[in-house]
């Protein structure tokens, strides 16, 4: 059962304010899930986008989609004709987030996509996100999104009934 984060706060005062003996049963009566994990597995990355540098914004477009090639921040960098220093100063200046941080985060989220509405297996999604290393994708992927991408595919897959009818994701 999936529940909100309203669950995780009302168990979270209970606990402290009652005990956890208490807070587990209401959990049970009222059959709540302990959030763990947090909200990350349901946070959306978007990138920042209108901090009005023109030179990074068509970057960032750039690298959206190509974001399976093997050196995304050197290919940046040399995209925007700027020196290695002051490619990632002015990108993190404009986005709050390093080049190579923020082409993680984009890869994980085309992944969590591909992990709803697809049955390809993990390793060739993580080859097409731009991961030759199915173990290094892993480690990045829960870091990032709080699960293993097998744990996100069971808990966020898009049900069979849902599914459009011609197959497509």
């Amino acid at each position: 059962m999936r529940s909100s984060s309203w669950h995780d706060l009302a168990l979270y005062l209970i606990a402290r304010h009652a005990g956890a003996t208490t807070a587990q049963a209401a959990a049970r009566f009222f059959a709540f899930q302990w959030h763990l994990v947090g909200l990350a597995p349901y946070a959306i990355f978007v990138p920042r986008t209108d901090h009005g540098d023109a030179l990074i914004a068509d970057v960032q477009q750039w690298i959206a989609t190509c974001l399976s090639i093997a050196t995304p921040v050197e290919e940046m960098r040399e995209r925007s004709g700027l020196p290695a220093r002051t490619f990632v100063r002015r990108f993190a200046g404009a986005t709050d987030h390093a080049p190579i941080e923020n082409v993680q985060r984009m890869r994980v989220e085309e992944a969590k996509r591909r992990l709803e509405r697809t049955d390809a297996a993990i390793e060739r999604i993580a080859w097409a996100v731009g991961y030759e290393d199915p173990a290094a994708f892993r480690r990045l992927f829960r870091r990032i999104a709080g699960l293993t991408p097998g744990e996100y595919r069971r808990r966020f897959r898009v049900p069979a009934y849902a599914q459009p009818p011609d197959g497509r994701p």
